[in-house]
């Protein structure tokens, strides 16, 4: 019997709620953030973690925290991707800027800003030490909760999965809803999205 890893997007903030790129800017849950966050803490009732790995920023410890969870580690490995140049912006405001409408992030590379900016390879990379952390706790039977942000989840997705972690654009993830990856037979597959 193996167990699952339990992945919780932060609740919505102002910038999430206006499509924006937030990677590293650190912002706060709104009110509607925060109410996704105890609604989780529902949805959490029947899990009983061995380990909790949370994002450092307050979005993520914040909704962690409404969750009712509390984290082992805040793990850099969890913050989310450094959008460099792009960090507070929309995609239509980049894609007018550019003249390209077929702009996405997960195509183009990342050219520094405020940040330096961080390549999706070197996200995916991120991911797998997460999952390093997380294999011998499911292996025995038990459960992990990742407390984190939209696309550095979706990344582990795709990495947990053995794709590329392009196709992590597949997996839309909701605010402070619950997925779960885990394991049919010895495949790694995902157990439940968005429930």
């Amino acid at each position: 019997m193996t167990g699952k890893i339990w992945l919780i997007r932060h609740g919505e903030t102002a910038w999430s709620r206006d499509l924006r790129h937030t990677g590293r800017t650190d912002i706060a849950l709104t009110e509607i953030g925060a109410d996704q966050a105890r609604v989780a803490s529902q949805e959490l009732a029947d899990i009983t973690p061995s380990l909790v790995l949370c994002s450092p920023l307050s979005r993520s410890r914040q909704t962690a925290e409404l969750a009712g969870l509390h984290p082992d580690e805040f793990t850099d490995d969890l913050l989310e991707w450094d959008y460099g140049s792009w960090e507070g912006r929309t995609t239509k405001e980049i894609r007018a800027e550019l003249g390209d409408p077929s702009w996405v992030v997960w195509r183009h590379q990342v050219t520094p800003g405020q940040t330096p900016g961080e390549q999706l390879g070197d996200v995916a990379k991120r991911t797998a030490h997460v999952i390093d952390k997380c294999r011998p706790v499911v292996s025995a039977g038990m459960d992990c909760v990742l407390v984190a942000h939209g696309h550095v989840l979706r990344i582990l997705t795709a990495t947990w999965l053995g794709l590329p972690p392009i196709d992590g654009r597949l997996f839309a993830l909701a605010p402070a809803r619950l997925s779960a990856l885990g394991f049919e037979h010895e495949q790694q597959v995902i157990q439940h999205w968005n429930t």
